[in-house]
């Protein structure tokens, strides 16, 4: 028997402005990336989503990102160290806050978009971002992509941490994801997406786009939660992980 997580980026609305639906997703995930009000998020969303994923007994996570609102985080910045320390802490803390004050527990965290991109390149950032969590609270387990720079620094730290895999996404040689402005980049089809899944839990194996397989750890799954069919697949890959004898839980319970 396998055991995974399966995450999903939460608490995306802004305002008026509504983005996902959390409260029809969660009942399918086992652990929710909250935004922290950088790349989307705002303090009612952040509260109201915690206290959901409080509800469902669903792992609550710090999802930080770059101060990015128009582009929602998904655009490099040219950012040092130490800011990205300071942005994190800040965020981390923001989120805590809610999560304490709900009476529930912060379980980990994963950086959000380009911040998540970049360092998984880039060890400097990566021990920036690891450092912070860690200074935080060292209890707390970190996502990073799966071989990152991330998961390096987070070990390097003394944190847990969770190899992170895509459902949805394209792989490419060197192990990171295609980016969103290539061709190719996302997996649309539910069943290619939930095939290469269960390929990379049991096997260990991912084809990247250019038909060469790459070895993969897997511990967490990332779904996306604000796609047209969103509810629909996170109903279909819940069913199938389990039909292949995979088991859902929070990361917390078996990391």
């Amino acid at each position: 028997m396998h055991i995974v997580d399966l995450n999903c980026d939460m608490g995306e609305s802004f305002g008026n402005y509504r983005i996902g639906r959390d409260d029809e997703i969660l009942k399918y995930v086992t652990s929710a990336n909250i935004a922290c009000g950088y790349h989307a998020g705002d303090p009612s969303i952040m509260k109201k989503t915690v206290k959901m994923a409080i509800e469902h007994n669903v792992g609550i996570g710090a999802h930080p990102g770059l101060p990015d609102l128009a582009g929602f985080g998904r655009r490099p910045m040219d950012v040092s160290e130490e800011e990205v320390y300071d942005m994190v802490v800040y965020q981390i803390g923001a989120l805590k806050g809610f999560v304490d004050t709900e009476g529930g527990k912060l379980q980990h965290v994963k950086p959000h978009g380009a911040l998540f991109n970049m360092a998984a390149k880039d060890s400097s950032l990566a021990n920036a971002i690891a450092k912070a969590v860690y200074d935080i609270d060292p209890e707390l387990i970190l996502f990073g992509l799966a071989g990152s720079e991330l998961v390096n620094a987070g070990k390097k730290h003394g944190l847990k941490t969770a190899s992170e895999v895509f459902s949805d996404r394209t792989y490419q040689q060197d192990g990171t994801l295609t980016s969103r402005r290539e061709p190719n980049a996302l997996i649309t089809d539910h069943e290619q997406a939930v095939n290469q899944v269960i390929r990379m839990i049991k096997e260990n194996k991912v084809q990247t786009l250019q038909n060469v397989d790459i070895d993969i750890d897997v511990q967490t799954i990332c779904i996306h939660g604000d796609g047209e069919s969103a509810i629909e697949f996170a109903n279909y890959i819940t069913k199938a992980l389990k039909e292949s004898e995979i088991e859902l839980q929070p990361i917390a319970k078996f990391i």
